[in-house]
């Protein structure tokens, strides 16, 4: 887990830090990083996880606190085996790494032009660290013919009006443009891999991919391109295809997959420009809340439980089951809304087709109101030669009438 380090002091911050501050308290700033990026993006109407993500505040111990701790995570045994490949990899001065670089991205061999690999500042502050990246990129970027490689460089992205620091395994500079290099531990079995894994880490690269376009712009002075899917050439700009390094068979020999990403980048950019500027969130946070998960010297919390679960009340959720698989705070905010009768329980497509119908009560009795209209409707049309024509258009209208009180848009006027 990613931890911040460069957290502001209370008498120096800037106003917004120095809010996202106060509603985490004193424990250490959780930093975003791509994975939980990626889930930002895929639900950016989730006003809550945006504010606890941009304050950095720890979600597995908040739902813990909160009474409902989300049964999953990474496995410890899974993050054991990825530190050991990727140690492996860049053992022996990258040796391993830079077999398969060689296959896909046309590295040189042993005995051609070196491999340079610039220090990055890697026990600084992610702000020093990321200083020192740009840097490192824009004179990697200015040298053609030149091949270098950033290992764990530090990248910056804005999101919703604040920072995120990301840290990706590598990235390969030459011919001023780089590509994003993304060590994953599952293996490729006769050259495939498991595609929920293969897309869960192109999602992540993406958001990658996303930052490194920013940081070119910024370099070359100029916005970013409007158009998703356009690779703007400028120097140091990432190519749209990343390469994923991964263990051949049952091994530990390395094998690399070409992934383009332009379909996840383009979802990505659109999901975080639709999020609400995280200022605009707090402003309309009430007066007293905070997320603060400290406890004094007796161990007795700051915040008790109710009053954690106020403050979370206090920022609108945007609740589908898919959160359970994506956010800690999911079977928190899924029992809410089973609580509540929420239509969201019921999933994001099901809560757009019913419109203005908030709970499941309501969504059951416009469904049975439905089925009556229509019975009616096709035994008046039925009728119509014997009732006349005037009476079976008044029917009609009051049957239409009943279903739109049932959508709850229009009151029904009484029928004579």
């Amino acid at each position: 887990m990613n931890v911040s380090t460069n957290v502001p002091s209370s008498g120096h911050a800037e106003p917004l830090a120095q809010r996202l501050a106060e509603l985490r308290g004193p424990a250490p700033q959780r930093s975003l990083n791509a994975r939980s990026l990626a889930a930002l993006a895929a639900n950016p109407g989730c006003h809550r996880r945006a504010v606890l993500d941009a304050a950095g505040v720890d979600k597995s111990a908040l739902a813990a606190r909160l009474g409902r701790p989300a049964p999953f995570g990474q496995s410890p045994f899974a993050i054991a085996r990825g530190v050991i490949f990727e140690s492996r990899l860049k053992a022996d001065d990258y040796a391993a790494l830079l077999e398969p670089l060689r296959a896909h991205l046309g590295v040189p061999a042993d005995g051609g032009a070196p491999v340079q690999v610039p220090d990055l500042l890697h026990r600084s502050g992610p702000a020093v660290r990321a200083d020192r990246t740009v840097e490192a990129l824009a004179r990697a970027a200015a040298d053609p013919d030149a091949w270098t490689l950033l290992d764990h460089p530090m990248l910056r992205l804005d999101v919703a009006g604040g920072t995120a620091y990301l840290e990706p395994d590598a990235v390969v500079v030459h011919g001023g443009r780089c590509t994003v290099v993304e060590i994953k531990s599952f293996p490729v079995l006769d050259g495939g891999a498991d595609p929920a894994k293969v897309g869960a880490a192109a999602r992540q690269a993406a958001v990658y991919v996303l930052a490194l376009q920013q940081a070119a712009a910024a370099l070359a002075g100029r916005p970013l391109a409007t158009d998703p899917y356009t690779e703007q050439r400028l120097p140091g700009s990432p190519r749209s295809s990343v390469l994923l390094v991964c263990p051949k068979d049952f091994g530990n020999r390395p094998t690399a997959v070409a992934v383009d990403v332009r379909r996840e980048l383009a979802t990505t950019r659109r999901q975080l420009g639709r999020m609400t500027g995280i200022g605009r969130l707090l402003a309309e946070l009430p007066a007293g809340a905070d997320f603060d998960l400290a406890a004094d010297e007796d161990g007795v919390p700051a915040r008790s439980a109710e009053e954690l679960a106020a403050s979370v009340e206090a920022v609108p959720a945007a609740y589908g089951p898919d959160c359970l698989s994506t956010c800690e705070l999911g079977f928190h905010c899924r029992a809410r809304a089973r609580c509540g009768d929420r239509v969201e329980q019921l999933g994001r497509g099901v809560r757009g087709e019913l419109g203005s119908i908030r709970t499941v009560t309501q969504a059951l009795v416009a469904a049975t109101t439905e089925a009556v209209t229509t019975e009616a409707v096709t035994a008046e049309a039925t009728t119509d030669a014997e009732t006349g024509p005037d009476e079976a258009a008044e029917r009609l209208a009051y049957a239409a009438a009943l279903r739109a009180e049932a959508l709850g848009r229009i009151p029904v006027a009484g029928r004579a």
